[in-house]
């Protein structure tokens, strides 16, 4: 799983133009700690999981290699 988000991890900030301080900022963590994540070094916490697939407006399923498809499938 680690490989597969931090794949999914460095995609999402590339299509969003984001730097790894910008997603570290919106998710309250240093960038070093967001760093790790990219580099496998660590894994997030789910809390912090979900500030990040908010802030690429991805599903945790997509982040995680669950599924392939980006979006979040909202209920009507």
């Amino acid at each position: 799983m680690l490989e597969i988000l931090s794949k999914r991890l460095k995609a999402c900030r590339a299509e969003k133009g984001f730097s790894q301080w910008e997603v570290a900022v919106y998710c309250d963590i240093t960038e070093k700690t967001y760093q790790n994540y990219e580099l496998m070094t660590r894994e997030p916490r789910l809390d912090i999981l979900v500030k990040i697939a908010d802030c690429f407006d991805v599903s945790l399923d997509y982040l995680t290699g669950r599924t392939d498809e980006k979006g979040i499938k909202k209920s009507q």
